[in-house]
């Protein structure tokens, strides 16, 4: 999958700089296309782009299949014709914080109304919408069916709805569906825009030689679509309850291990189809992006399990996935598979056998690299050439607050192995992560912008205040853009121009 060196920015699209209380699919998502081309760049790495419940954590979503409407330009929805700009709210001065439940209230309204200005006109895109939803209806009817009967119940998940729903008696479903049809048609209406929108901004960046590299978490959030419609598939009880969670044993994060709460697969019922809704999953999710990368990929061949009565994920134990049967059976209907496999964390033989097995490429974290002696796998001498080398990930602090957060021993030992007095941090680890070896070297823009710890995007182990950083306008810096082109043209990772280009 990896056949040539190449580089590329992570950055989520929520933390673009843009007109509105968040970053979206807009005019800012197709600037940042424009400054990966002029950095030299050819991957755009993005989280999981799906609606987030409680947290606002792209890991935890209401579908695996659906878009987050967070996401949708409202200046686009101006511009095919569904809004006015006489209805929007005053213009949000810029921040560099997202406050995700006041952007929500804010847009909401203009949402709405757009929807019935697209319901109430006749076109060609019309014809389109209902193409999408007769595509993607094994999804959609129930996604739209959920995300309405939720709002119905004051925002409480499915497990506090009528039994008779809970359970999805057909009767029940049929009369809540005629009740709600308003509000189902507004969730297939803003699904549609969201994967119009996406589609659209995919399009531009492929042109521009800029591939998307996605996200997709291996678990589902339990207040989801996916569980409520798919319940067999999963470890729980005669009420629908899990009776074991995912989550990780104590770690370099947290002294206690991680408590996720996704429910677990019940994988020997899967496999009675061929993993049939795994096969969906995978299948739209790369419709949507050029590479995936699967989080939490050691799960495949066993994942923490603990009992759902656990306050902490210590007393867990160690449960089978469905190793390489998976994805033999995902290559036999699906084809070779663009996948990148987190493999992070407690990572065994077992979990690189089947990694290998399928030749795909793991991550090589620059941060864990220094905390010990020359064997350290995280080392670049180390580096294989098919993995990727990141400076830090989304779940790790700005390289830069890192290094200040350093011992006088730690920095010295990067001081040694790079050869450098490293006064301008974290440019001495970002040359280092594209020297390495490895083919796909991914900067979080948070490094290549010499962010502190006040940019992190996340803090594992923690359920708020997470993931709400973004841009300032002025943040998107042309020297820094120069600067990394003219070290991916030093290392051989410099884009190049399509063959009709030259």
């Amino acid at each position: 999958m990896l056949k040539t060196r190449k580089s590329g920015l992570l950055l989520h699209p929520t933390s673009l700089s843009g007109p509105e209380g968040l970053g979206t699919l807009g005019a800012e998502a197709r600037e940042f296309v424009n400054y990966l081309v002029t950095a030299g760049q050819s991957v755009w790495q993005v989280l999981p782009l799906g609606p987030t419940g409680y947290g606002d954590c792209p890991y935890s979503s209401f579908s695996a299949f659906a878009g987050n409407p967070d996401l949708i330009s409202l200046e686009q929805l101006v511009a095919v014709g569904d809004l006015k700009k006489s209805n929007f709210p005053p213009a949000h001065h810029p921040d560099d914080l997202i406050y995700f439940s006041h952007c929500r209230q804010q847009r909401a309204p203009l949402l709405n109304k757009a929807a019935e200005t697209f319901f109430a006109t006749d076109g060609l895109r019309q014809q389109k919408y209902a193409d999408f939803c007769q595509r993607q209806a094994a999804w959609l009817n129930d996604y739209s069916f959920y995300r309405a009967m939720r709002q119905a119940q004051n925002d409480k998940g499915w497990q506090s709805w009528p039994a008779e729903v809970r359970n999805r008696q057909e009767t029940a479903l049929h009369h809540w569906g005629t009740r709600l049809n308003a509000e189902i048609r507004r969730e297939k209406y803003l699904q549609f825009v969201f994967f119009e929108q996406w589609f659209s901004l995919k399009d531009y960046a492929n042109q521009r030689g800029i591939q998307i590299l996605g996200d997709l978490p291996i678990f589902v959030a339990f207040d989801s679509v996916d569980v409520w419609a798919n319940r067999a598939l999963f470890h729980l009880d005669d009420q629908g309850k899990p009776l074991v969670v995912a989550g990780v044993p104590p770690d370099y994060f947290s002294q206690t291990g991680q408590l996720w709460g996704n429910p677990l697969y019940n994988w020997q019922q899967m496999a009675t189809d061929d993993y049939s809704w795994w096969r969906a999953r995978l299948q739209w999710n790369l419709q949507q992006c050029d590479l995936i990368r699967i989080d939490h990929f050691r799960g495949f061949e066993a994942c923490w399990a603990v009992p759902a009565t656990e306050k902490t994920a210590v007393n867990g134990s160690w449960q089978a996935g469905p190793g390489g049967d998976f994805f033999v059976k995902m290559q036999e209907h699906l084809g070779d598979l663009p996948l990148i496999a987190e493999d992070l964390g407690v990572i065994t033989p077992q979990v690189e056998q089947l990694r290998d097995r399928f030749n795909l490429p793991g991550m090589k974290i620059l941060q864990f690299a220094f905390d010990s002696g020359p064997q350290n796998p995280y080392l670049p001498h180390h580096h294989p050439q098919n993995a990727v080398v990141y400076t830090g990930t989304h779940d790790n602090t700005t390289s830069l607050a890192w290094w200040q957060g350093l011992d006088g021993r730690g920095k010295q030992r990067l001081r040694d192995y790079l050869d450098t007095p490293c006064r301008d941090m974290p440019w001495p680890l970002i040359r280092c992560a594209l020297a390495s070896p490895a083919r796909l070297a991914v900067i979080p823009m948070q490094d290549l912008l010499k962010l502190g710890a006040k940019a992190r995007m996340n803090r594992p182990g923690t359920a708020t205040g997470n993931w709400n950083w973004r841009l300032t306008p002025d943040q998107l810096d042309l020297h820094a853009a120069e600067r990394l082109k003219q070290l991916c043209q030093m290392f051989d990772r410099l884009a190049e121009p399509d063959s009709d280009e030259k």
